[in-house]
């Protein structure tokens, strides 16, 4: 029997008493997956980003362990919730124009204390005095740096579309900016290397394109590491007390860590180990959420149809962003019809051998997505379920 098989078997039986759909956490995964990320992190924190896990329970549960520290969230609705929860320690990490979240903001001492906001314009600085209303706490800012690799005079950029901030000079202006306004104190910089931390450098039969990958890379971490230290020296002049300098992400924690100027690394979705993290040279994470669902339909040999599925994650369309059928081995997608909303049809012999009501269980393509469709995920270990919990859904907060 392969691992994937023994797998399959362990996860069948610690469900069996559960009807499908259904989203499993793999416990003895998850904590393997969370001491690669911190063994990596070589003594410097990780971050946790809560958009690759969305699940309160494993938040708390990764931040016990040693080497953790902090969270990175993706709304101010949600970093409130979380500061309301008891988490002491979170950073926005998209600027927001939620005027209703920053007059409670301004106006909770705790809650002012226990999150911090992104800034990359001194508009943003703007929206969040004029929603202040009565509120008189100090607003925690963090400045973020562009970190696109700029080439041929800047005619071909590569990374994400993000701060505007590309120059150690912006970004010192920024500073300045914030230092200058009564009522905010920058406390941290934000750098987040996508590029290099979320694209795979090993795409399974590519050999070229992941070559060309690894070159940029190469190139990226170079140039951002210089750049990068330069713009926190420039920032410090205007903020010498920083409390953090923020960078990387699961693809890249160990080269982004080994950088003098960072104190701390991000990482979430090396947690769950979805899909899209298979196509890496430099670690290999288990797969620990996965999702099941039930046979429903036999229509010929070779097919079997299960219930739902159709849960692309988000991004540039592609192949990549479907779900992975992945036990039993040997399903693949109808290519007339995809991961459908209602039904998904999966050929391959393996559909042989799967009767009505049996499960296939699949990967999705990104981490946090797939708590956006389910209210619990049932957590295994061994082959028993030893607990459930609920996702950001199931305790019904929609954020995004």
């Amino acid at each position: 029997m392969t691992a994937r098989a023994a797998d399959r078997a362990r996860y069948d039986r610690a469900t069996a008493h559960l009807d499908a759909p259904l989203a499993v956490v793999d416990l003895e995964a998850f904590d393997a997956n969370a001491d690669d990320l911190v063994r990596r992190a070589g003594g410097k924190p990780v971050r946790v980003a809560s958009k690759s896990v969305r699940c309160r329970a494993l938040l708390e549960r990764v931040l016990a362990r040693p080497g953790f520290a902090g969270i990175m969230s993706y709304t101010l609705a949600e970093s409130l919730w979380l500061a309301r929860g008891g988490f002491e320690d979170v950073l926005c990490a998209y600027p927001s124009a939620d005027r209703a979240g920053f007059a409670e903001l301004c106006a909770d001492p705790k809650l002012a204390a226990a999150v911090t906001v992104t800034v990359d314009d001194p508009a943003q600085l703007r929206l969040i005095e004029e929603a202040r209303g009565g509120g008189r706490e100090t607003v925690r800012v963090c400045a973020e740096l562009d970190t696109s690799l700029r080439l041929l005079g800047g005619r071909v950029r590569v990374g994400a579309r993000r701060s505007p901030l590309h120059s150690p000079g912006q970004l010192a202006e920024l500073a300045r900016a914030v230092a200058g306004r009564p009522g905010f104190r920058l406390v941290g910089v934000m750098a987040y290397e996508g590029h290099v931390a979320g694209v795979g450098d090993a795409v399974a039969g590519k050999p070229l394109k992941s070559r060309a990958v690894r070159l940029m890379q190469a190139a990226a971490r170079r140039e951002l590491a210089a750049r990068r230290a330069a713009a926190v020296r420039a920032v410090r002049e205007a903020a010498p007390h920083l409390e953090f300098v923020n960078g990387g992400g699961t693809g890249s924690v160990q080269h982004t860590a080994a950088e003098e100027s960072v104190t701390e690394v991000a990482a979430g979705s090396g947690l769950f180990a979805p899909r899209l993290f298979d196509d890496y040279t430099s670690f290999r994470a288990r797969p620990a959420a996965l999702f099941a669902q039930p046979v429903v339909r036999r229509p010929g040999v070779g097919v079997v149809t299960v219930l739902g599925g159709g849960y692309p994650a988000s991004g540039a369309p592609g192949r990549d962003r479907l779900p992975q059928p992945y036990l039993p081995e040997g399903l693949r997608y109808d290519p007339m019809e995809g991961a459908g909303e209602v039904q998904t049809p999966l050929l391959g012999s393996a559909a042989d051998d799967l009767l009505i009501g049996d499960r296939v269980w699949f990967r999705h393509a990104k981490a946090g997505e797939l708590c956006e469709r389910f209210a619990a995920l049932h957590l295994v270990e061994g082959d028993r379920v030893t607990g459930t919990v609920p996702t950001y859904r199931g305790e019904g907060m929609t954020f995004l």
